[in-house]
C-alpha cells in the first residue's frame, strides 16, 4: 500500500527535488510503475541513501523482496553488506532473480524463498539493519525472531506502518477488511515505541517508516 500521509505539494516536492535514480534502478522502478508493483516510494528511497552511506551495516536482512528493487538500492549504497532477502511470491521471485542476475554484480544478494515465519527459524545469522515491507499484520509477528537476530545496535525499519492515516483512527472507522492490519500495527507500536530496551521513531515518509534500535541483548514483553 502506498498512501502519503502529508500534504500532496510537500509529497510533489520530496518527489521531485531529491536526486533520481539512474542506471538499472530507474529502470526498474520504471518497470514497476507500469506494472503497478509497490516498491518503496522516491522519499524512502532518498532517505535509505543517507542513512545507509552513514551506518555501512554488514549485514542485512530484508523481509519482503518483491522485484528486487530495495535490496539493489541497499546493496548499492552499502557496497560491503552481504544482504538476505525473503519473499514466498513465485511471480515476484522470479522478476527479482532475473534482476539481482544482472544487477547484483558484486553478489551481495541472498534470495530466500518461502514464508518469512519459517525462514526467519533457520537463519544462523545476525544482522545489524533489517528492512520490513511485508505483510502489515505480520509485522508483530515477526518481531520476536527479528530480534533475536538482531545485533545490539542494530536497526529495524518498518515500511507503510500509517495505512494511509487509518492507524490514527478510532478502530470503527477503519474498514473491516483493514482491520487485522490495524490491531497488528497498534500491537507493534505498543510493543516497540516506549521500550525501555529499543529506542524508537516514527516517521511520516511515504506511507509511514517505523524505526527501531535495539539497545539491549535481550528484549521481552508481553502482548495484550
Amino acid at each position: 500500500m502506498r498512501r502519503p500521509v502529508v500534504k500532496e505539494e510537500i509529497v510533489d516536492f520530496l518527489r521531485t527535488k531529491q536526486a533520481t535514480n539512474a542506471g538499472f534502478l530507474a529502470e526498474i522502478e520504471a518497470f514497476a510503475k507500469e506494472e503497478n508493483i509497490p516498491i518503496i516510494q522516491h522519499e524512502v528511497v532518498a532517505y535509505f541513501r543517507v542513512l545507509l552511506q552513514s551506518l555501512q551495516p554488514k549485514n542485512i536482512l530484508e523481509i519482503g523482496t518483491a522485484i528486487g528493487f530495495s535490496a539493489l538500492l541497499m546493496a548499492e549504497n552499502a557496497p560491503d553488506a552481504k544482504i538476505t532477502t525473503i519473499d514466498r511470491n513465485p511471480e515476484m521471485i522470479a522478476f527479482a532473480k532475473e534482476n539481482f542476475a544482472k544487477y547484483d554484480h558484486r553478489k551481495q544478494i541472498q534470495l530466500l524463498e518461502g514464508d518469512a515465519a519459517d525462514v526467519l527459524s533457520q537463519l544462523d545469522q545476525e544482522y545489524d539493519f533489517v528492512f520490513m515491507d511485508s505483510a502489515k499484520s505480520k509485522y508483530i509477528v515477526f518481531l520476536p525472531e527479528i530480534l533475536k537476530h538482531l545485533k545490539v545496535g542494530g536497526l529495524i525499519v518498518f515500511d507503510d506502518v500509517f495505512q494511509g492515516g487509518d492507524i490514527a483512527k478510532p478502530i470503527e472507522e477503519v474498514r473491516r477488511g483493514q482491520r487485522t492490519i490495524y490491531r497488528g500495527l497498534h500491537k507493534l507500536f505498543d510493543v516497540t515505541l516506549n521500550h525501555p530496551g529499543l529506542t524508537s521513531s516514527l516517521l511520516p515518509l511515504s506511507d509511514g517508516l517505523l524505526m527501531v534500535r535495539k539497545n539491549q541483548e535481550l528484549i521481552e514483553w508481553e502482548i495484550k
